[in-house]
């Protein structure tokens, strides 16, 4: 992560934080309407498109 611009890592690590799992909270006080996060990204199918 060294070499690359400082936007660029503040972009990344802001889908970082989005690609994490729904918290168990939700589904309990959607009494299991919400179960899952949609938003989902799998690093090796789901490509960011991140420009620097």
């Amino acid at each position: 992560m060294g070499h690359k611009g400082l936007t660029k890592k503040m972009r990344l690590a802001k889908a970082e934080r989005q690609n994490k799992r729904l918290p168990v909270f939700v589904t309990i006080r959607t009494k299991r309407k919400v179960q899952a996060n949609n938003k989902r990204r799998t690093w090796r199918t789901d490509k960011l498109r991140i420009k620097e």
